[in-house]
């Protein structure tokens, strides 16, 4: 096993597809794929390529610490409480535990993500 892991931000392999949980839905119908590319410490840290189509979702990281970099497309993410806040390619965020907002997927949205729980 090496220590040293690539993230392919193009992977070629077949991603997991899913959508938002209903509950969580606000506007639109976005679909989202997953490229799960390296899991760590008993699958606690997890890394990978995410991409949603437009819609609106409500954000829960629970005990979910998450470092986001935008590859392409825009978001609007908008803390509870606070502004919104526009992220484009080459952006780089962090939503760390106990975070919650509004998700907004302005632009086809594709990211590495690693998360921590």
């Amino acid at each position: 096993m090496s220590l040293l892991k690539t993230i392919d931000p193009n992977p070629t392999f077949a991603p997991r597809e899913s959508g938002p949980l209903p509950e969580r839905l606000i506007a639109g119908s976005p679909a989202f794929k997953t490229w799960a590319q390296d899991a760590a410490k008993n699958d606690t840290i997890l890394t990978g390529v995410w991409e949603a189509t437009p819609g609106e979702t409500r954000s829960i990281k629970g005990e979910t610490f998450e470092f986001c970099h935008i590859l392409a497309g825009i978001v609007e993410i908008t803390p509870d409480g606070g502004e919104p806040v526009i992220y484009r390619a080459g952006d780089s965020f962090v939503m760390k535990p106990g975070f919650l907002g509004v998700w907004k997927t302005i632009e086809t949205v594709r990211k590495i993500y690693v998360t921590i729980t």
